[in-house]
């Protein structure tokens, strides 16, 4: 009888990847490129100096594997802190089934559309599917949207299980269309915008292109979600995650969905109105903010609406109950995000306080004192800490290569490989490069540092536009970025949502390579067309 191959654990597979990137560094030579300071828009960047590779002390790692797991938390702390504060403030408002009643009412009110013959023939739910994906994919291609959508999985998640989807679908309506979107940028300053100041290109030039091949990879990763969504609402049992979901169907049961509406009480009424007194407050000191959008800056009114918008609908929210009150914070939680990010440069940090405030005044609005909440938030990093755990070991693989000294030996080795390819050719190696430099360093900014100023220096050499240089580097830096387990956005993104790396492997490995041959594909027509940039 044969015995049935079990799919080994998501830390098992990044501890064997450690011990292998170790046993390279026994194999391979120690070598290193010089480096020089440059300034890119305002900010000074290490980058590498073009032929300076020299060979160094050779330094195999042994123990260090095991030590790599506490470096590894050290390099990826933001996103260790950020995973658990997401954890603990969504735990708690949890606890108030708020958001199971929203995707109830949402549900519901989903229901009336059905009866729509037009909409009816098109699918309300693919509809739905597309329109949460154009948005993501924007939010990627236009200010690089990437440890944000850790924070959506907790919500997109459940709703795809509700709606008769998968964890799956989840993860590919948020996550994955940002990250599709992140790869065909167009105004993204973490990859764009410092790649083209390191190649000496104005910024965001190119942009008509670029807009183009947005356009096409977006389309694909729509067409590849709907097809496969519908299919698992069809099969569901054929799903990858159909056993692990049962943990989102029971969240998301029907039990859940139509407890009764808890009615506002009197803390509830407090922390509207403290709500509504902070934004106002926001409103007067900062009547107007510099939203930043690529190298546009433009002022607009967002807090003195944000406050009015709130003080109407959070107090008939308020009204109504205390589930709807709590959406309506949940609401404008992400709105806050959205302007605290385009508008003053926000990162993990000041969004993990973000959301850790929401659920604070969530649990107090649902009548919770401060032991409970915190009892909850506690209960909530218990629950992720295994997703935090990953995310840190993961974060080992990059210092094993790093001090093992061979990330620039792989480097060089690629480079030589581009010898006398040709203009195809050559172009073809720079973006396998990219691709594969992007499963050890899933950084943008720092494989742009590293790789573009030489790139740009052989683009010249084989007559291939600078530009099309930086879009090798930026579909290179994007794709991979969906699978690769260094990736510490991607490992948390599949905590959250409970699904095991080795099941997202196995069913994203062929959607990723087709976006890797789409995408040489679409750095074939600026070589023989001259569109304007390049």
């Amino acid at each position: 009888m044969k015995t049935k191959f079990k799919i080994p654990n998501t830390f098992t597979i990044v501890f064997a990847i450690i011990a292998f990137c170790a046993a390279l560094t026994w194999i391979l030579n120690s070598g290193q490129f010089e480096r020089e300071t440059v300034v890119v828009d305002g900010h000074e960047r290490n980058v590498v100096v073009p032929n300076s590779y020299h060979k160094v002390e050779q330094s195999p790692q042994t123990w260090q594997i095991f030590t790599s797991f506490f470096k590894g938390f050290e390099r990826t702390s933001s996103i260790i802190v950020f995973i658990l504060m997401i954890g603990g403030a969504f735990w708690i408002i949890n606890e108030t089934n708020a958001i199971n009643r929203g995707i109830g009412f949402f549900l519901s009110d989903m229901q009336r559309f059905h009866h729509n013959k037009v909409l009816s023939k098109i699918g309300v739910n693919n509809i739905l599917i597309i329109a949460i994906m154009l948005m993501f994919s924007l939010f990627g291609s236009v200010f690089g949207m990437s440890e944000e959508t850790i924070a959506f999985i907790v919500i997109f998640v459940p709703l795809a299980v509700s709606m008769g989807y998968d964890s799956i679908t989840g993860v590919l309506i948020c996550y994955a269309a940002a990250h599709v979107g992140f790869a065909g940028a167009m105004l993204n300053p973490f990859t764009i915008g410092i790649a083209q100041g390191l190649a000496g290109l104005p910024t965001f030039s190119g942009i008509g292109y670029r807009f183009l091949c947005w356009c096409v990879l977006t389309i694909v990763a729509i067409v590849f979600t709907l097809v496969y969504a519908n299919y698992v609402k069809k099969n569901p049992e054929k799903s990858l995650t159909f056993e692990i979901d049962k943990f989102w169907r029971e969240k998301t049961s029907e039990a859940n969905i139509s407890q009764p509406l808890t009615k506002s009480g009197k803390k509830a009424w407090i922390i509207y109105i403290a709500i509504s007194l902070v934004l106002i407050f926001l409103a007067i000191k900062m009547p107007q903010t510099d939203i930043s959008v690529g190298l546009g800056n433009k002022r607009i009114v967002v807090f003195p609406i944000l406050a009015s918008i709130f003080v109407f609908l959070g107090f008939f929210a308020t009204r109504k109950s205390l589930h709807h009150l709590i959406l309506v914070i949940l609401l404008f939680t992400i709105l806050i995000l959205v302007t605290g990010v385009l508008g003053y440069g926000w990162y993990v940090m000041e969004i993990a306080g973000l959301f850790f405030t929401m659920g604070i005044l969530s649990g107090f609005a649902f009548g919770m004192d401060f032991d409970t909440i915190f009892k909850e938030f506690i209960s909530g990093c218990k629950d992720i800490l295994s997703a935090a755990l990953i995310v840190g070991l993961a974060g080992g693989i990059i210092v094993v290569l790093e001090d093992g000294k061979i990330i620039d030996t792989i480097l060089f080795a690629i480079a030589n490989a581009m010898d006398g390819a040709g203009r195809i050719g050559s172009s073809a190696t720079m973006y396998a490069m990219q691709n594969l430099l992007n499963l050890i360093i899933p950084s943008g900014s720092a494989k742009a540092a590293l790789t573009i100023p030489m790139m740009t220096e052989w683009s010249d050499l084989m007559q291939i536009p600078r530009q099309l240089t930086v879009l090798a580097f930026q579909f290179g830096d994007g794709f991979t970025n969906m699978i690769t387990p260094t990736s510490g956005v991607l490992i948390g993104v599949l905590g959250v949502a409970k699904i095991p790396y080795s099941i997202w492997f196995k069913f994203v490995w062929k959607f990723i390579l087709v976006l890797v041959v789409l995408g040489f594909i679409l750095l074939l027509p600026p070589l023989f067309y001259g569109f304007a940039g390049f």
